[in-house]
């Protein structure tokens, strides 16, 4: 069972440093869509934002009040939720990201220097693993 969990672990790990900036949204879009029906929804953003929180501890400087998962959440939906539905799919995700360079150039910053030995042979530097948003 903890070979799957390694597994596992090591594919998020490998999307999240050398993935397209596409499989990036689709691996933070997976991570807050809990029980995987296709929406975030306010709840289960809450749920992992808080657990977020809870990782960092209560005893960051300046200290996390206990209601900052709920307010963080309300502004991420008042951005992304362009329906006003209470749920954000991963089409308004993607749309509310093609409109934030800051959030395309942090997604950058999991790119690693990772390389295969063939790579390295290479007089040529690898390619860079970010790509554009697909408007769908």
């Amino acid at each position: 069972m903890s070979d799957f969990f390694f597994k596992d672990f090591l594919a998020s790990l490998s999307t999240i440093s050398r993935g397209s900036t596409q499989e990036k949204l689709q691996w933070i879009f997976g991570l807050y869509d809990v029980n995987r029906d296709g929406f975030i929804t306010k709840p289960e953003m809450v749920e992992v934002v808080d657990a977020i929180y809870q990782m960092l501890g209560r005893q960051t400087e300046p200290q996390v009040p206990a209601n900052a998962a709920s307010e963080h959440v309300e502004r991420i939906f008042h951005l992304i939720d362009s329906n006003k539905d209470g749920a954000i799919t991963m089409e308004e995700l993607g749309n509310w990201v093609a409109r934030d360079d800051t959030f395309i150039e942090s997604l950058g910053m999991f790119d690693t220097v990772l390389y295969t030995s063939k790579e390295v042979s290479s007089t040529q530097p690898p390619p860079s693993r970010m790509s554009t948003i697909s408007q769908t």
